[in-house]
């Protein structure tokens, strides 16, 4: 997986149930949920906040959105640690890293925002239990607290406090099976203006002998496009796929594929290294072995497995339990892609 993916996958940690709610279906909280997802992609803000997750790692980050003549500017800069940036204009996303000197330039789709926001729809509804369970005082201000609670154990839960006048999120929480919280967001401070400088889109510290890595071509294909190409036989239910890209990796010419699944709210991201891009002996153990060997991992929210299949490595990440990934993962092919509407258990 290429730097700029893994920065991506950890910028989709920070997302935390950024919904949009459609159809004649919904309640008061889920106009609630809506309410703020216009407010965060269409609004300007500059806002700080502490990301903490249940590793006990936190974390200071200052992001700042702006939407001027149709195209959306945004900058999300770690304030502590490495000091991490990536700044987005319209689909150019660039991800300073200073500590290893480092700019990584990729393309993505105008419309994929730095910070992902899932959308909430009627389908989706059967999945997520979406109630406000209190209204509640946070930083002097007036709070909806709303939650989303997952109706089975192939995605987690969220908590998140709704600023009554600006429809802001002021607080964000997910949530595992048992209710516990296993990551939160609090914006110490958060500004809404009619205007953002253009200088507030640079990085705070001189990329002078830098290494810049230009990333490369993000071919789209519609999901449907090619009946043999690779693809889950089986999904967890409510999940389909909604993006299906062809990506080249820095420094190589062979092409990775990057498959998206989402239930609307949760997302899964699931790379398809093809076997030239697998070192030689990599590829020669796996084709000898008929159990594939699997790797798992779990950071803060985010989970990851790997596995061979036919001498291609197959990469699952996602804010999701670690089951889900797994069962994604294991279920990549490259066959006739399931009928609109399968599910799976």
């Amino acid at each position: 997986m290429s730097p700029a993916a893994r920065s991506s996958q950890t910028l989709a940690a920070l997302t935390l149930g950024c919904l949009t709610v459609a159809g004649a279906w919904a309640d008061e909280p889920a106009q609630w949920l809506a309410r703020m997802n216009q407010a965060l992609t269409t609004r300007n803000y500059d806002g700080t906040f502490s990301h903490w997750h249940g590793g006990g790692q936190v974390e200071t980050l200052r992001i700042i959105h702006r939407v001027q003549d149709g195209v959306v500017s945004e900058r999300l800069a770690s304030l502590d640690g490495s000091g991490r940036e990536f700044i987005r204009t319209g689909a150019s996303l660039a991800c300073y890293l200073p500590d290893k000197r480092t700019v990584v330039v990729e393309q993505r789709p105008a419309t994929q925002p730095l910070v992902g926001f899932p959308a909430v729809n009627e389908q989706t509804a059967d999945f997520y239990d979406i109630r406000e369970v209190a209204r509640t005082r946070l930083n002097r201000r007036a709070t909806h607290v709303i939650s989303v609670t997952p109706k089975d154990e192939y995605r987690y839960g969220y908590r998140l406090w709704i600023d009554d006048s600006t429809a802001m999120p002021l607080k964000t929480q997910l949530c595992d099976a048992h209710g516990q919280v296993i990551e939160q967001i609090v914006f110490a401070s958060l500004t809404l203006s009619s205007h953002i400088a253009d200088a507030l889109f640079k990085p705070a510290f001189s990329t002078e002998g830098f290494r810049w890595v230009r990333d490369t071509q993000l071919t789209l294909v519609p999901p449907a496009a090619d009946s043999s190409a690779w693809n889950a036989m089986r999904l967890p239910p409510g999940f389909h796929m909604s993006i299906r890209a062809a990506q080249t990796l820095p420094g190589s010419s062979q092409a990775v594929d990057h498959l998206v699944f989402t239930d609307g709210v949760a997302s899964v991201s699931v790379f398809v290294e093809h076997q030239e891009t697998l070192p030689q002996s990599q590829a020669a153990a796996a084709a000898a072995q008929e159990t594939p060997v699997a790797e798992a991992a779990t950071v803060g929210s985010s989970s990851a497995f790997s596995t061979v299949v036919d001498g291609h490595k197959i990469t699952a990440v996602g804010e999701v339990p670690p089951d889900t990934v797994r069962f994604i993962a294991n279920q990549v092919k490259a066959r006739e892609p399931p009928s609109v509407g399968a599910r799976g258990h």
